[in-house]
């Protein structure tokens, strides 16, 4: 569900039996230290924003932003994600605001171990943290900077305090209470340590509808680094690069695409490709093999691709 926010920078609501239990995911990091995982770590250098009334998304946007080198002024992204009517700001416009400034925003497991290893691996997570009750919600976004396993403590940029701890069992009430929501931000040619293959690619995609053709281009190249078989990262990044003019990185993209997974789109797409380079019988050849593949398994695909075939035979 997409949350409202009002900023929120009163005291901690905890009540009932949260003051005296420890929740799930910080009892499992106690009781078994994840392997690999540094004891401590914290992201010094990541820059301090403090927020304005009911700006703590902006502040915590251009706190990720500077982080990476990009654009980050508040005041500007307050004007591209604050909604006057909600008091605050929506995950959508959030996640829509990085890419418009040139990152790729990702999501990342509702986990709290996922949180530490991205701060590990030098990247500040935002996070949706709700400081009232469930009943009562005060939302709030911080960006995770660090973590101490040893004291159990997180530290974040928050509000107006720049380096604000708060005990693991604590946060996680919090992040629960807000639908354990994190992004991560990063330029299109760096990957989150712990994303899914998924959300990745629902990042990429929603990237190339805001970034200039190479850039989504790139996205697209960083994700099949990782999942090389992706196939609609793929088709993406062939579709990309040619609309970036790359008509050659195109061919291959797709070329790739086709003879690993047999698509009827990629075969389509390298035909049209190859018929535009006046490569007739190459055309010919990837036509012929789209219409098959769309008759025999891929049956959207079957108008285009006769369409290509037609216009690969033709004299």
């Amino acid at each position: 569900m997409i949350a409202r926010l009002a900023c929120a920078v009163a005291a901690l609501g905890l009540s009932g039996c949260a003051a005296f239990f420890t929740p799930p995911q910080t009892a499992a990091l106690q009781a078994t230290p994840p392997a690999g995982l540094p004891v401590r770590a914290e992201r010094v250098e990541t820059p301090f924003f403090p927020q304005t009334r009911d700006h703590c998304g902006p502040a915590a946007l251009a706190t990720v932003l500077a982080d990476i080198g990009m654009p980050a002024d508040p005041d500007k992204l307050a004007d591209a994600v604050f909604l006057p009517s909600r008091g605050g700001s929506l995950q959508l416009e959030m996640v829509g605001g990085a890419r418009r400034q040139g990152a790729v925003a990702t999501q990342l497991p509702r986990e709290l171990e996922a949180l530490l290893r991205e701060v590990a691996a030098g990247h500040p997570v935002v996070v949706l943290q709700n400081l009232g009750l469930d009943w009562l919600p005060r939302w709030h976004y911080a960006v995770v900077v660090g973590y101490d396993l040893a004291a159990r403590e997180l530290v974040l940029r928050s509000g107006t305090t720049q380096r604000e701890t708060l005990a693991l069992r604590t946060f996680e009430y919090t992040w629960a209470r807000g639908g354990r929501w994190a992004v991560t931000v990063l330029p299109p040619d760096r990957l989150p340590a712990m994303a899914a293959e998924a959300d990745a690619l629902e990042a990429a995609v929603g990237f190339e509808r805001a970034a200039p053709p190479a850039r989504a281009a790139l996205a697209y190249r960083t994700l099949l680094t990782r999942w090389p078989a992706n196939l609609l990262a793929g088709i993406g990044l062939g579709n990309t690069l040619n609309a970036a003019g790359d008509t050659t990185g195109a061919q291959a993209a797709f070329e790739d695409v086709a003879q690993r997974h047999d698509s009827a789109v990629a075969w389509n797409n390298l035909a049209r490709l190859r018929l535009d380079a006046g490569d007739r019988t190459g055309a010919r050849a990837a036509a012929d093999r789209a219409v098959q593949r769309a008759e025999a398994a891929e049956p959207a695909w079957r108008d285009v691709a006769r369409a290509t075939q037609a216009a690969s035979n033709a004299r």
